[in-house]
């Protein structure tokens, strides 16, 4: 069953207060925090939609408080994706489902990356099948829509800021508006 932006809100709104696993922000604080950062770098309304809305598997599928403690990986990367692919173009949708490869490639590309990712995140890698090797994150940074990928998992790190200021989900659900198929 594809999800309608209405349908969306909703989720935002009866979800978003969950705690985001153990990171010290809600479900909907992390996605106000990733969009905004990717707007404040001139990101598209694509990337800024793809950015807010990279995590709705958590909220789709929950699994409880830190299932990544529990040896859970809930693949929220790819449990969206058929909620959401009848309602976006590729352009939206690739980099939410990449996401998590980016960080399994980062974690080889860039030297310090994987010292910097939260615990949560390092559990998780574990749980996603850990970092790639060098070709294989070659290969992943050769694939169409890798490159906005590893943006959103920037911002995806960055964004757990208790407390921080963003604009509201009114904004960003109007990003997310412009970017869907009509």
């Amino acid at each position: 069953m594809a999800l309608t932006l209405p349908d969306i809100e909703k989720l935002f709104k009866a979800q978003g207060h969950i705690e985001y696993s153990g990171e010290g922000v809600t479900q909907l604080e992390h996605a106000l925090q990733c969009a905004e950062l990717a707007e404040s770098e001139g990101a598209g309304d694509a990337l800024v939609a793809a950015a807010f809305l990279h995590d709705l598997g958590h909220m789709l599928n929950p699994q409880g408080e830190t299932p990544t403690v529990r040896g859970i990986d809930d693949q929220h990367q790819y449990f969206a994706i058929p909620f959401i692919r009848p309602l976006f173009p590729p352009d939206v949708v690739e980099p939410i489902r990449l996401h998590v490869d980016a960080k399994r490639a980062l974690c080889t590309l860039e030297p310090g990356y994987h010292d910097a990712l939260s615990d949560d995140s390092k559990r998780s890698l574990e749980l996603q099948g850990g970092t790639y090797t060098p070709e294989e994150a070659r290969l992943f940074a050769a694939k169409p829509y890798a490159r906005d990928a590893m943006r959103v998992r920037r911002w995806d790190d960055q964004a757990k800021v208790p407390g921080k200021v963003t604009p509201g989900i009114d904004h960003y659900l109007e990003v997310v508006a412009r970017t869907a198929r009509t």
